[in-house]
C-alpha cells in the first residue's frame, strides 16, 4: 500500500470516531430537533480545514503529508462539509462567481434530491 493510501485512511478513520462521538455527545447534552452535533461537527470541520489550507499557503508549516492525513484523512472522515466549503471559498477567491454559484446550487439541490431519491427508491422495494 502507498503511503498516502494509509495516510488518508488512518486520517478517516479517525475523522469518523470523532464525528460518532462528537454528534452522540451533542445529541445527548442538546435535545432537540435540529441535529445540533451534525450542524457543529460540519462548522467545526470548516474551520479545522480553513486552518489546515492556511496553514499550507504559509509554505513549510505543514508538510504535503500532514496536509493529505488532516485535510483530505481526517476532515474527510470528519465531514465532507469542510471540503464542499474550502472549494467554495476557492472558487470566490479565484473570482468564478458563476460557477461558485453553480456548485452551492447544484450540491444543496441535487444533494437533497438525491437523498430523497435514494430513500423512495429503497421504499418502493
Amino acid at each position: 500500500m502507498s503511503r498516502i493510501f494509509l495516510l488518508v485512511g488512518i486520517g478517516g478513520f479517525l475523522g469518523s470516531v470523532v464525528r460518532y462521538y462528537s454528534q452522540q455527545f451533542l445529541a445527548k447534552s442538546i435535545p432537540s430537533v435540529l441535529p445540533y452535533g451534525t450542524l457543529a461537527v460540519n462548522i467545526i470541520g470548516c474551520f479545522i480545514i480553513g486552518i489546515i489550507y492556511g496553514l499550507s499557503s504559509r509554505g513549510n508549516v505543514l508538510s504535503p503529508d500532514w496536509r493529505i492525513f488532516l485535510a483530505t484523512g481526517f476532515c474527510g472522515g470528519f465531514t465532507t462539509f469542510s471540503a464542499f466549503s474550502y472549494e467554495s471559498i476557492s472558487l470566490m477567491q479565484d473570482g468564478e462567481y458563476l460557477y461558485l454559484s453553480i456548485y452551492i446550487t447544484a450540491s444543496v439541490l441535487f444533494g437533497l434530491a438525491a437523498t430523497y431519491l435514494g430513500i423512495l427508491l429503497i421504499k418502493s422495494i
